[in-house]
């Protein structure tokens, strides 16, 4: 997850409470009894949650100075004083842990986009509130675009029963806004919220009905988690059907017992793609004529996914042989 934070010295109570209300995952603060006061937020102080020079290491960069040494898991918050971008790509290029010194929405998006990775996160240092707000979309904003692909149905059929897990995020998505999930770490169908009308069950745009627990769901850092793993309060990533992709929170998870699927698919490389999902038609895919019911899901039909070429060994992706079937 992307780092937020805001530099909230001298204390000011409006800009703290606009960074708690945006969002920010920690307040920069001379004493970290002001922040606690407001709210429950991490605190970058010397009686914080973070303690300077020990967990968070802050540097400036001039021309006269050389960079600094990033080392171990500590995070570096970087600041130059004219803002040049040169001294964050060099650092950026040996470092994931780099958080910037930013000072509007407009310098956040350049650090986050440096070097095609971006900085671990920002630091906003601003006396406008309003500018919080714009600096946290442009966090939000940071999650990357896919390049979603149609997989064609090669067959569908009842499996018995099983274990399968909806994910209830505490956001509402939106018509074709889904997860990306399969049985195999290299193939992901998008499995769609249940935003449809239904003569059996209301609308439920907060869930996605995501399939056996067994099956891998990408998560917005890149790496896989098991649908079993998935707890509240995680960051999952949704998609939608142009691959425009967003982050929303875990607030529940339900794992009950159900008849399930089988849906297997070729890529358009021709490579074999799955995912086991529950027999009901309000679980719905993403076919390139908009959402279709795994209820009525024929050998021929074409679906979006997503395909992805390494293996994974404890979610991460990895270049050793990894075949999976």
């Amino acid at each position: 997850m992307t780092h937020f934070w805001v530099d909230v010295r001298p204390w000011r109570t409006d800009l703290a409470t606009a960074a708690i209300e945006a969002g920010a995952g920690a307040l920069v603060v001379e004493a970290a009894e002001d922040a606690r006061a407001l709210g429950r937020v991490t605190t970058v102080a010397p009686d914080g949650d973070l303690v300077p020079g020990t967990d968070v290491l802050f540097v400036e960069v001039t021309p006269e100075t050389p960079l600094p040494q990033a080392t171990g898991e500590s995070l570096l918050v970087v600041s130059t004083p004219d803002w040049t971008v040169i001294p964050l790509e060099n650092l950026v290029a040996v470092s994931d842990h780099v958080v910037a010194v930013v000072h509007t929405a407009e310098e956040a998006a350049l650090a986050l986009g440096i070097l095609e990775k971006g900085v671990a996160g920002v630091l906003l240092g601003t006396d406008d509130p309003t500018e919080v707000g714009r600096v946290a979309a442009a966090v939000a904003a940071r999650t990357p675009a896919l390049g979603l692909e149609a997989f064609t149905v090669t067959g569908v059929r009842q499996i018995g029963m099983g274990d399968r897990a909806c994910i209830d995020t505490c956001s509402l998505l939106a018509e074709e806004q889904g997860m990306l999930v399969g049985n195999t770490s290299s193939a992901f169908f998008l499995v769609l919220a249940e935003t449809a009308e239904n003569p059996y069950v209301s609308p439920r745009p907060f869930r996605v009905n995501a399939g056996a627990v067994h099956a891998y769901l990408l998560k917005p850092d890149g790496k896989t988690a098991y649908l079993s793993e998935v707890r509240a309060g995680d960051g999952v990533l949704v998609a939608d059907g142009k691959g425009t992709t967003e982050e929303a929170a875990v607030g529940r998870v339900k794992t009950e017992r159900r008849p399930l699927l089988l849906v297997e698919a070729e890529t358009a490389a021709g490579r074999p793609a799955g995912i086991v999902l529950q027999n009901a038609e309000t679980v719905r895919l993403l076919g390139t004529d908009g959402p279709v019911s795994v209820a009525a899901l024929r050998e021929g039909d074409v679906v979006l996914g997503l395909s992805m070429t390494a293996g994974r060994h404890f979610g991460m992706a990895v270049g050793e042989t990894i075949t999976e079937t």
